[in-house]
């Protein structure tokens, strides 16, 4: 098919496109137009796919038949269209509400509205600064590895002093459900105050209850649903069976080769360095890739992210995650349950990182813009060869055929723009576990 392209740019975020198509490929797209509802209908007094142009016109209508013909030149246009101009469109094409249908004999022009990423700049184009872990294990690493190793083997005793429940203990205590709250439901139920799944007014609640304890325990919530707000009250009575508190064992020369078969504390800590820089050589890299992505979309000078924009980030962040949990044989409800999440606030995360996503991504194309950064047709070809399709050529033909390519380009671009981050970036290091700790000291010294 021949076409021509013309644009112009009103605003930042669309291009006009004037399309032309070529009377050849119109002529001929209607002549097959008018042999495929031939065939379809069976149009009396004649044989399938016989009829003639009158009889169709006369039962189907010409102007059903051009319309059928334009949507078919549309359809095998708009792909060659978007690989002409090289952008990936944000939403479907506009064409208007009544565009005008192809005639035969003459080219086909027809404007196109196409939303497109905005224009947008950084204020600076210097590579950011960020801070990196060593790729040394440290002490502080190493003492928190190992924590965690003896965190397994933690287990709960009864509190024996006549105190409140605090926010790492572990209780029993039977539940009466009011409203809403059939989930705690039952006796002697067993909760971990230090557990985020748990309504946090709930939590609340039992913290500072003793044992032998009754309570009344009552909360309303705000929920929007079709444009109004409702109250969700939340209603049990509970009494407090019993207080546990965690025991973590201590480390010692005794017990590391019963523990964790090694013969001394230093030998399990030579392993736990080793296995922590293996870990190191895979995570460092995205790390940094990650941190730098994030520092320059801070530089993004961009008040708020176009809405169709940020929705196409959100509906691909979306699908990523539901093809993920399809994968692992798992359904959104499912996953939902076992974090004791609501689809509310799921969903307000999930935008959330699709706004932050989408910033950043901008900030990448900008960078490409002002570096120059291209996609060359080797850079292309070496994609699909790295994603190991069994036809390369055939692939790319297919992307290609589909208008995808372009959404590839911008992908590979962007690269570029992370790669250049990657090798231009200050980096300083720091012993970020080792600096955690002593903001917690600090913090718990002030209280």
């Amino acid at each position: 098919m021949n076409i021509t392209v013309t644009t112009e740019k009103p605003e930042s975020g669309q291009i006009v496109a004037t399309l032309t198509i070529a009377k050849k490929d119109v002529d001929a797209t209607i002549a097959q137009t008018y042999r495929e509802i031939a065939r379809r209908y069976a149009f009396q007094g004649f044989r399938r796919g016989r009829a003639p142009r009158p009889v169709i016109d006369g039962i189907v209508g010409r102007e059903a038949v051009l319309a059928d013909a334009t949507n078919t030149l549309l359809t095998k246009a708009e792909p060659l269209m978007i690989e002409q101009l090289d952008v990936v469109p944000l939403d479907k094409i506009d064409y208007g509400e009544d565009p005008d249908l192809a005639k035969e004999k003459s080219d086909y022009t027809i404007v196109a509205k196409i939303a497109v990423r905005p224009d947008v700049e950084l204020d600076s184009y210097d590579a950011p600064s960020i801070e990196m872990p060593p790729e040394e294990a440290t002490e502080a690493e190493i003492d928190r590895q190992i924590d965690m190793l003896l965190s397994y083997r933690t287990t709960f005793e009864d509190v024996e002093e006549d105190r409140g429940a605090e926010a790492d203990d572990m209780i029993l205590a039977d539940v009466e459900s009011i409203n809403n709250l059939r989930e705690y439901e039952g006796e002697n139920r067993m909760f971990s105050l230090s557990d985020e799944r748990l309504h946090p007014e709930w939590r609340e609640a039992l913290i500072g209850m003793k044992k032998d304890e009754e309570k009344d325990v009552r909360w309303t919530l705000e929920h929007e649903k079709d444009d109004e707000t409702h109250e969700i009250e939340f209603a049990a009575k509970v009494k407090i069976n019993a207080i546990r508190h965690a025991v973590t064992p201590e480390l010692t020369e005794e017990n590391v080769k019963d523990d964790f078969g090694f013969d001394t504390i230093a030998e399990l800590r030579d392993a736990v360095k080793e296995e922590i820089e293996e870990e190191k050589k895979t995570q460092l890299p995205q790390l940094k890739e990650d941190r730098v992505v994030e520092a320059i979309g801070e530089h993004l000078t961009l008040d708020e992210v176009p809405a169709v924009y940020s929705e196409r980030v959100f509906q691909e962040i979306a699908n990523q995650f539901l093809s993920s949990l399809q994968s692992q044989g798992m359904s959104l409800d499912n996953y939902l349950q076992a974090r004791g999440a609501n689809p509310e606030d799921f969903i307000s995360d999930m935008r959330a990182q699709a706004d932050e996503r989408s910033r950043q991504s901008l900030a990448l194309d900008a960078l490409v813009e002002h570096l120059g950064l291209e996609a060359t047709d080797e850079d292309v070809r070496s994609e699909f060869e790295r994603a190991g399709v069994p036809d390369v050529k055939a692939s790319m033909d297919e992307f290609y055929a589909d208008g995808r390519m372009p959404a590839v380009r911008e992908s590979i671009r962007r690269t570029k723009a992370v790669e250049w981050l990657v090798e231009n970036a200050d980096v300083t290091i720091v012993d970020e576990i080792a600096r955690s700790n002593e903001n917690a000291d600090e913090e718990s010294s002030e209280e």
